[in-house]
This record gives structure tokens, C-alpha cells and sequence, in this order.
């Protein structure tokens, strides 16, 4: 019979039976949900409406997520899930939905930041990043330039130590086939 979306078989609100006028109709139907797991990359194809394609993501295990505050995305591995607002069943299943708070590779992040501010972050004990010296003509204007543009979070650069990030997925893995995100900073680490 499959999944039908229709609302004819329902009661009425008062309580009272409809009859049922017209058989089950094909844009009616649904479709069982993805539940895309953690795992090596396997992407189903189907067909939808109008010939359009949709890709069924059955497992991935990475995505490009982005650094709002840096403006730098970076393809990383996503090494669990760690909290979902709506489904504690969906942690225990690692499985990866829309707005499901996961764990992520830092190092892509890292050596950005460490090569786009000639600084070190993420060391045991260091509260704030540390500059590499400069030497040149300019050094003077270069170190207060970079000491202007680089701000890290306190919470961010306690999670690079560990070398995880915690992003949230923001793509639809079972629509889309891929599971994009962005990195969680300031008052998103608060849930």
C-alpha cells in the first residue's frame, strides 16, 4: 500500500466518520524517512515528481562546514552526534538530521587559522592564541593589524585543544545527500 499523506481516511474534529469519495491518489503518497547514519558515504538517487531527482543519503561520515565569525568554510569528517533537540533516540542511533548538533574534525579550522594569522591556538594551558614573530619593514603595522582582526572565542579555543568542534547540520542529509553545517560559537553553545 505504501505511505499516504491524504487526510480522507481521518475523523472529522466533532468526532463523526467521512466517507471515503475517491481511491488513493499517487501525489498523495509518501516516502519512508532516510535516517542517514554515521558512516563511509552511501547516497541513494530517486525519482520524484516531474522527473526531479533527490538524493537519499543512507550514510556519510563528512560535510563542508562553515566558521560564520572567520568566514571560512573547510570540508571536514564529522566524528559523532552528540545532542538532537527533537530525538534523544536519534543521538543513541547517530543519526544525522537537520539541526542535530555533531562533532567535527578541527584540524581543517586549525591550520587555516594558524596560516591565515600566523598564530597558534589550541595548546594545553594557553587561554588566548599566541603570534609568530614578524620580521620585515612592516612588522610593527602587520602585528597590530592582526592583533585587531583576530578574535577568538574562549569556549572555541578550549575545543580546539581537543581537536573537535561542535557544528550543527543545517542541509537536509535524506533530501539533499550531503550533510553541510555550520560551527556552534558565542550563546549556540549554550543547550
Amino acid at each position: 500500500m505504501g505511505i499516504s499523506r491524504d487526510s480522507r481516511h481521518k475523523r472529522r474534529a466533532t468526532g463523526g466518520r467521512k466517507a471515503n469519495l475517491k481511491k488513493k491518489r499517487q501525489y498523495e503518497s509518501g516516502r519512508p524517512p532516510a535516517n542517514t547514519k554515521l558512516g563511509a558515504a552511501r547516497v541513494h538517487t530517486v525519482r520524484c515528481r516531474g522527473g526531479n531527482l533527490k538524493y537519499r543519503a543512507m550514510k556519510l561520515d563528512t560535510g563542508n562546514f562553515s566558521w560564520g565569525s572567520e568566514v571560512s568554510t573547510k570540508k571536514t569528517r564529522i566524528l559523532d552526534v552528540v545532542y538532537n533537540a527533537s530525538n534523544n533516540e536519534l543521538v543513541r542511533t547517530k543519526t544525522l538530521v537537520k539541526n542535530a548538533i555533531v562533532l567535527i574534525d578541527a584540524t581543517p579550522f586549525k591550520t587555516w587559522y594558524e596560516n591565515h594569522y600566523k598564530a597558534t591556538i589550541g595548546q594545553k594551558g594557553q587561554t588566548e592564541p599566541t603570534l609568530e614573530a614578524v620580521s620585515g619593514a612592516d612588522a610593527a603595522v602587520v602585528e597590530k593589524r592582526r592583533k585587531e582582526e583576530m578574535e577568538l572565542d574562549q569556549k572555541l579555543n578550549e575545543q580546539f585543544t581537543t581537536g573537535r568542534l561542535l557544528a550543527a547540520i543545517s542541509s537536509r542529509p535524506g533530501q539533499s545527500g550531503r550533510a553541510d553545517g555550520y560551527i556552534l560559537e558565542g550563546k549556540e553553545l549554550e543547550f
